[in-house]
């Protein structure tokens, strides 16, 4: 399936059309539905732009249940979207593009939004039956498609949102499942009734049929070493659970166990592994917007570290489409060390420039410059390697590719504390700043 875009107004060619465009990837397809054109002409007259609750509410339940499908077959990704009225977006496999596509088209023109009630209902899981108490084999090819150890990291995921304990295994051909609920997660329902509406508790003294199914034993310990002990304790206290990681992300747990923010916070420690296809012949590179496509989609990676440590609402560096020449010379500098990218400074060059002392407390701004200086837009580095002279090695570097001094460097505003910090030991009589 190559890219496809579908107009829905008469007009394809007016830019106040609505289109609707299908990605391609390869765990599934992303159909967006573009009112961005059409957003503004409506807006201009005075006319209301905004989505109906239902066509949303609508809208929301399919992204739901497609994004559990994509995950249960194996994809480990993330998905992002938004939820302004411009760009409507719905991820889902292959095989249901054109109903995702026809039920957006008839919910955006018609205001029927039956197929997209229809299309979440061809695509919800039966979670409930999976994960209903009792002992049970999922049988791969008609319970699931998967392969069986990616099914059951699904299973325990959705387990454990619903404070469930999975009891599962992996065989072969099937899954194995006995969901249990423990009494620590009892409690917490019972006395927060308010965060679990509609929560009822089936696991609780269940008995299971006498004709329920068997688990094959597959071996173990001859000697039960917990026969005879007693249970372990609770007690509730409050504990430091919330919050964000000094690498940008939540300290709770999410559905994959961590997983996600495991690899990205070794990331943001060691620095983002370099791919093995690309040629190092030093250790820094000057990536461009002209550079082939790996080094640009590398220089993209990289710059997600900042966005997400500091939260950011865009990354630094988005040029990943078709080479380009920008008329500031935008480019980013990504240094290497032990095989890993552990520096990296994006950079533009411009005109318009204030002095600052960062000596004087409040020193306001100094006179318009309009002399052409490179002009730093972000500075990271890998928290394993900061404080050992990174950041300082490329404002160098910058400069000295310009033909210029360190102090003829323009900083961006706002400069972070650790800018500051950078930017007086390399300029201590002052900064220039855009």
């Amino acid at each position: 399936m190559t890219e496809r875009i579908i107009y829905l107004d008469p007009n394809p060619r007016d830019p106040h059309s609505r289109r609707i465009r299908v990605r391609a990837y390869r765990w599934y397809a992303t159909v967006e539905l573009d009112r961005d054109g059409y957003v503004d002409a409506a807006t201009s007259l005075g006319h209301d732009s905004e989505l109906p609750a239902a066509y949303s509410e609508a809208v929301d339940r399919v992204r739901e249940v497609s994004i559990d499908r994509i995950w249960c077959e194996g994809y480990s990704g993330d998905f992002t979207w938004g939820n302004g009225s411009r760009w409507v977006t719905v991820y889902v496999q292959f095989p249901h593009v054109e109903s995702a596509v026809e039920a957006l088209r008839v919910a955006e023109l018609k205001r029927d939004y039956s197929r997209l009630h229809k299309l979440a209902d061809n695509l919800a899981l039966p979670l409930d039956n999976w994960l209903a108490p009792g002992e049970r084999e999922l049988i791969r090819g008609i319970d699931f498609d998967a392969p069986p150890r990616a099914f059951l990291r699904f299973l325990q995921g959705k387990a454990k949102k619903w404070g469930l304990r999975i009891n599962g295994r992996a065989t072969a051909g099937s899954v194995w499942v006995r969901p249990t609920l423990s009494s620590v997660e009892k409690q917490i329902r019972e006395r927060h009734p308010e965060r679990y509406p509609g929560w009822v508790d089936r696991w609780t003294g269940y008995v299971e049929p006498e004709d329920a199914p068997s688990r094959p034993w597959v071996g173990g310990r001859d000697q039960n070493l917990s026969y005879g002990a007693t249970p372990v304790t609770f007690r509730v206290v409050d504990t430091p659970s919330g919050g964000d990681c000094a690498c940008g992300m939540s300290l709770h747990e999410s559905w994959d166990d961590g997983k996600e923010h495991t690899a990205h916070h070794a990331a943001w420690a060691f620095g983002v592994r370099a791919p093995k296809n690309l040629e190092w012949w030093g250790d820094l590179a000057v990536v461009t917007t002209q550079s082939p496509i790996t080094w640009r989609k590398l220089a993209y990676q990289v710059a997600r570290m900042p966005q997400r440590e500091n939260h950011y609402d865009f990354r630094s560096w988005s040029h990943v489409d078709e080479p380009e020449v920008t008329a500031d010379n935008m480019r980013a500098y990504l240094l290497k060390a032990n095989g890993y990218v552990i520096g990296y400074l994006a950079a533009h060059d411009t005109n318009e420039h204030r002095r600052w002392n960062l000596l004087i407390e409040g020193a306001q701004y100094g006179d318009l410059d309009d002399t052409p200086r490179p002009r730093i837009n972000l500075i990271w580095v890998a928290d394993a390697y900061r404080r050992r002279g990174v950041g300082g090695t490329l404002v160098r570097t910058l400069a000295d590719d310009f033909a210029c001094e360190v102090a003829d460097v323009s900083w961006s505003t706002p400069v972070s504390d650790a800018g500051r910090r950078l930017a007086r030991r390399l300029s201590p009589q002052g900064i220039w700043v855009s």
